[in-house]
């Protein structure tokens, strides 16, 4: 009740001031004093409670440059369309929609990684941020029986949060166990609209994590390993038509005809290709160093050698990428 009044004498200054102008120079100095108090307890409070302003989200590129060129092995395709996506969206002062990308290829190639290095470089608390947002297609949507419900609760979901803080994050795993048409639900904030109902989801950022699509990516990867061409020569352009057509005409995509990508809404299918041994190899070192052990590559080279490879006789393509690499070198330290 004080601090309305406060407050309020320091918005009625101008009414009283030919009355009396000496209890109202009064008035107006502490109500001076108390604002300078509030904007110094306020700038305190922003220190230590997240709150959606500069001081905890910042876009730092040197950071994702870094990260995407140290920490990624083998995704020369992946890492230049995520930082050129990336960097011209956030830079963009007044883009005309939200950033939105599609992250395909087979498990442990980086996927998740990659979405997570995006939300460390942009949140000052990384995935643990309040304004980043996790689905995970089997833990949130598991019955279809319910899809209408989830749906509705992806809505609000989604316009709550954008609507607390415009630089929101919502990375959605698993979209290849996505009921069909549960996605399109957010289809309308994903689109060229100022805002709809007095919310602009323009600086938000969506991604998409899939295995979908991986089949295609591997065959390119093969076809120029059979014609002994440099996985480095491959581009994006061999890539991302054939991988979002795949994508849009198969049932278990996530995004089987949906008009995501009928109204060009993703801005980039980004595709990660398969990993060879000697980047199986990088993981693991990189894996030693974060368990605190110091890297050694002969236990590391035991632990990739007993994984699976294909094609069967020349063992060029790991199965299972990175992500076994954790559980795996505990067994051979």
């Amino acid at each position: 009740m004080r601090l309305t009044c406060w407050l309020a004498l320091a918005g009625c200054v101008s009414l009283t001031a030919a009355i009396e102008p000496i209890s109202t120079s009064i008035a107006v100095g502490m109500a001076a004093a108390l604002t300078g108090f509030l904007a110094t307890y306020q700038n305190v409070l922003y220190y230590f409670h997240e709150c959606c302003r500069p001081e905890w989200i910042s876009y730092n590129k040197t950071g994702l440059k870094y990260d995407l060129n140290t920490k990624l092995y083998g995704q020369h395709v992946a890492a230049r369309v995520v930082l050129k996506a990336v960097t011209g969206f956030m830079n963009n002062e007044n883009p005309k929609k939200p950033l939105v990308l599609s992250l395909h290829g087979w498990t442990g190639t980086g996927k998740n990684f990659v979405s997570q290095l995006i939300a460390e470089n942009i949140y000052k608390k990384g995935m643990s941020s309040s304004f980043v947002h996790l689905f995970t297609a089997t833990a949130h949507f598991p019955h279809e029986k319910h899809i209408d419900t989830y749906k509705s609760q992806l809505q609000d979901w989604v316009k709550g949060n954008v609507s607390n803080c415009p630089r929101s994050m919502f990375i959605f795993d698993e979209m290849d166990k996505m009921h069909p048409g549960l996605i399109d639900s957010i289809k309308p904030y994903l689109d060229f609209y100022d805002n709809l109902n007095g919310v602009s989801y323009r600086q938000a950022i969506f991604i998409f994590l899939s295995n979908a699509g991986g089949e295609n990516i591997v065959q390119v990867a093969l076809d120029f390993w059979k014609d002994g061409r440099e996985r480095e020569e491959i581009q994006l352009k061999d890539l991302e038509t054939a991988l979002s057509l795949s994508v849009f005409n198969n049932r278990n995509s996530g995004f089987w005809h949906t008009s995501l990508i009928d109204k060009n809404l993703v801005d980039f299918f980004v595709p990660f290709l398969p990993l060879e041994y000697k980047h199986i190899i990088q993981c693991g070192l990189a894996e030693m160093v974060s368990k605190g052990h110091a890297p050694d590559k002969e236990v590391v080279e035991m632990m990739a050698h007993d994984l699976n490879y294909f094609p069967k006789e020349e063992r060029v393509f790991s199965m299972q990428g990175c992500k076994v690499i954790p559980s795996r070198l505990d067994f051979y330290v």
